[in-house]
């Protein structure tokens, strides 16, 4: 998985290609799925979510520039496998979900496959989580319509907001780094999510 569908599509960051080879996928998918966990593809996970394919997840991980001991939000739980790679990294990762029976059900995946340091809350995640920041890093697992100030505001100075901008159809995977002047936007590459919930989301 990590040769042919991460490093060969142009992720080369050496720490994110060890961390997606550490976090074992399949723990994060429901058994009847388990077969297809390394295929690049999204997975369901039910309420109308999914896991996403490995080489997104890589690429937000890439993208994000996490290093150890990094504060991280990871923004839509969902199964907890994003949550899990950055982990692994070593980044302090705070995971919030908008979903009760998604959060509880990541958290007990995450805390079998050995990742009960991730801090799992519930709420809307477009608006971030202010109690715990602010972070050096923001990754966002579903498209908004525009860029969400909530989220932009709990980086420091320096940090990187991951998050794909654009209609239900389509986005663009936007990295925004933010400065003294405001929201510096490099736009990456296009990706479909599914929409972000909630009050600066759809």
């Amino acid at each position: 998985m990590v040769a042919e569908q991460v490093e060969a599509r142009g992720v080369h960051d050496e720490r994110v290609l060890e961390a997606m080879g550490k976090v074992p996928r399949e723990a994060f998918t429901d058994a009847d799925d388990r077969k297809r966990a390394y295929d690049d593809i999204p997975i369901l996970i039910g309420w109308g979510q999914t896991i996403s394919q490995p080489y997104m997840v890589a690429l937000i991980c890439e993208e994000a520039s996490v290093r150890p001991g990094a504060r991280v939000l990871d923004v839509g739980t969902g199964s907890g496998y994003q949550a899990a790679v950055l982990a692994e990294l070593g980044a302090e990762v705070h995971s919030i979900e908008r979903l009760r029976q998604l959060a509880e059900r990541a958290r007990e995946k995450l805390d079998a496959a050995g990742y009960d340091d991730v801090q799992v809350h519930l709420g809307d995640g477009s608006l971030g989580d202010p109690e715990h920041g602010p972070f050096d890093a923001v990754t966002v697992a579903a498209a908004a319509p525009e860029l969400p100030r909530a989220l932009y505001d709990q980086l420091v100075v320096g940090g990187r907001l991951v998050v794909p901008v654009g209609d239900r159809r389509g986005q663009r995977l936007e990295v925004i780094v933010k400065s003294p002047e405001g929201p510096a936007v490099a736009h990456s590459v296009a990706c479909r999510f599914v929409p972000l919930v909630g009050e600066e989301g759809y």
